[in-house]
């Protein structure tokens, strides 16, 4: 048997139990992945992230495994890596920008004093967004019980930076609350499509948007905080004129209420657009710690 020390952390809040719980294990280099894949079965977290050693010369490799599948980027397990790592000093001290080596490749972060708190916010750098199929606003509002008057009359698409996600843009937080998707919603809606995708409703509000997301092919019901989503939302929302696309432009993304873990995920966008990056930040509550007695990972 081998001892295995992780940590129990709530992303995108300052809140203990709220935002989006992350299990994180900081010395995971024994691990096989089909052991992480267990492990994050176990705990049946939306993700649980493993700390390896860097290999490109980063900061630390991460992988990242939901219940059901390893992820190529996550955004609450790379604010929630980074505030461990930097909490754990396994970063120099005063460390303020380092990057994270994750399966879709380097992802920078940086490090934020927040104004009159004695705690910090961390920002990660959002991957190249690609913007894919679109799909028909009244299959959309059917499979989340919806009526077609319930959307805004922007056509729904589905972006990746990483997480491939379908955004669907409602007009009121009650309509975004009364949503709802199963997985045979999933399947109607990918309508034989191989990739598979988090749906992501949201209306928009004067401080940024109101949001939900919903993944059950990723054996997650419901997402608390979906950072990897959070970018690309930001450019859907500027492309059809919802937020400003400014440089500068911040605004937050208000996720998870509904199901009473209310997760704050900020946005700040660089260049016209974005042309220069989309960050996605927020705060850290740690929450526990335990250690996990697990077989010899040679044999997994």
């Amino acid at each position: 048997m081998s001892d295995f020390r992780y940590r129990i952390v709530d992303v995108f809040t300052t809140r203990p139990l709220e935002g989006n719980a992350l299990a994180v294990f900081p010395d995971a280099a024994a691990m096989s992945p089909t052991m992480m894949q267990s492990v994050a079965r176990e705990l049946n977290l939306a993700e649980t992230a493993f700390v390896l050693p860097p290999e490109r010369g980063g900061a630390a490799r991460v992988r990242i495994f939901t219940p059901t599948k390893e992820m190529l980027f996550a955004g609450h397990p790379t604010i929630g890596t980074s505030y461990v790592l930097t909490d754990e000093g396994r970063l120099p001290v005063g460390t303020s920008d380092f990057v994270l080596e994750e399966e879709i490749g380097p992802v920078p972060v940086r490090v934020e004093d927040m104004e009159g708190e004695a705690r910090r916010m961390f920002w990660l750098r959002t991957p190249p967004i690609a913007w894919k199929q679109q799909y028909d606003r009244a299959v959309c509002a059917s499979v989340l019980g919806l009526a077609l008057d319930d959307l805004l009359d922007i056509v729904p698409q589905r972006l990746t930076a990483g997480n491939p996600t379908i955004f669907i843009a409602a007009r009121s937080r009650e309509a975004v609350d009364r949503a709802w998707l199963d997985m045979a919603g999933m399947r109607q809606l990918r309508d034989g499509e191989e990739e598979l995708s988090c749906v992501f409703v949201f209306t928009p509000t004067a401080e940024g948007a109101y949001s939900r997301m919903f993944a059950p092919e990723y054996g997650i019901v419901e997402d608390p905080a979906t950072g990897s989503s959070t970018g690309p939302l930001a450019a859907y929302m500027m492309r059809h004129g919802l937020v400003s696309a400014a440089d500068g432009t911040r605004f937050v993304s208000e996720q998870g209420t509904k199901m009473g873990r209310r997760s704050l995920l900020h946005v700040h966008i660089f260049g016209d657009g974005g042309e220069d990056g989309i960050d996605v930040g927020g705060a850290v509550v740690s929450l526990a710690e335990g250690t996990m007695h697990l077989p010899d990972p040679r044999g997994m």
